[in-house]
């Protein structure tokens, strides 16, 4: 068993210990209805409040099918380079424009790039692919609506599942993707080695709760061969963009980053995966109360201006 005492300072235990006072461990076990109002909640004791100048509106795009809804974030001093396409985490089943607005609108007012926040459907209600359907349809809508600026995908835990599947899908489309930021995505990896035996029972996130957000995602259907559902099963590597994975060393999914950036190297393409030494799932909440989480979001700022320029160093990453 992993000594997480050993690995985790003081500040972000701190930040543990305060989550878990808003959304106890066992929540899984609640009632989906309960876990979502657990989790607003907790969001809501997290939310840093918007950098002075911002503005956000939220509307929605029209498909042939549904609306789905957005957020539109734009900084006091805009740079119109590029625009961020963000998709929240949640395990498939929880958060909305609510759960990430003070970030996406950090996010903005740091790079200076316009921010969309997608609020996709969620399962049980809505299973695989729904989530992912609203995430191409805003990507086909941020295409046409921003035809001068380069689009950087974006997203946390789930989040960063839909968007690698978007840049899977959209990697030689007219306007493809400039680059792809994944926070402590899930990426559909070998659940029998490497991080998902080691971190099996990490604070904030462990396989339990994951094979829990996969049965609720999917129905019990099996579309692990999807390349959509699991980007980590796709048989072609070649033409993704530019990608940036932002890992959390305590975290089962932590070996997922490593293994997309070498699929995508493989296939000649441009890849790197950061392991955030003593860091959990989860831990963008913590960026103004645990300085390794602060640092990690500077990271996550400076890759996704980077890929919004049009730039590729890593070494400004470290």
């Amino acid at each position: 068993m992993t000594d997480y005492s050993s690995l985790i300072d003081a500040e972000t235990w701190a930040f543990i210990e305060r989550t878990n006072s808003f959304y106890p461990p066992d929540t899984i076990d609640y009632t989906i209805g309960e876990q979502r109002a657990i989790y607003d909640r907790m969001c809501g004791e997290f939310h840093a409040g918007y950098p002075t100048g911002l503005t956000a509106e939220t509307t929605a795009i029209s498909t042939p099918t549904r609306d789905v809804p957005i957020r539109i974030y734009r900084a006091a001093k805009p740079d119109p380079s590029a625009m961020v396409l963000y998709f929240h985490g949640g395990g498939f089943m929880l958060g909305g424009l609510e759960s990430h607005d003070d970030v996406c609108a950090e996010l903005c007012d740091r790079t200076g790039f316009e921010v969309v926040s997608v609020d996709y459907r969620l399962s049980p209600e809505h299973l695989y692919p729904a989530c992912h359907d609203d995430g191409y349809a805003a990507f086909e809508w941020v295409a046409t609506t921003y035809p001068a600026r380069a689009i950087v995908l974006a997203g946390d835990s789930a989040g960063g599942n839909i968007a690698a599947a978007v840049a899977g899908r959209y990697r030689r489309h007219a306007h493809a993707p400039a680059g792809q930021v994944l926070i402590y995505p899930g990426l559909g990896g070998d659940h029998t080695s490497g991080s998902y035996l080691t971190h099996a029972d990490a604070p904030m996130l462990t396989t339990r709760d994951m094979a829990f957000y996969q049965r609720i995602r999917t129905g019990g259907a099996d579309v692990s061969k999807d390349a959509g559902f699991a980007p980590l099963r796709d048989t072609d590597f070649s033409g993704l963009p530019p990608t940036v994975c932002i890992m959390a060393e305590c975290d089962p999914l932590a070996s997922d980053g490593p293994a997309y950036r070498d699929a995508i190297r493989a296939a000649g393409g441009k890849a790197v995966s950061f392991e955030e030494k003593g860091l959990v799932h989860g831990y963008l909440r913590a960026r103004h109360s645990v300085t390794r989480a602060r640092k990690s979001f500077a990271r996550i700022v400076a890759a996704v201006r980077m890929l919004g320029l049009g730039q590729w160093d890593e070494d400004s990453l470290s």
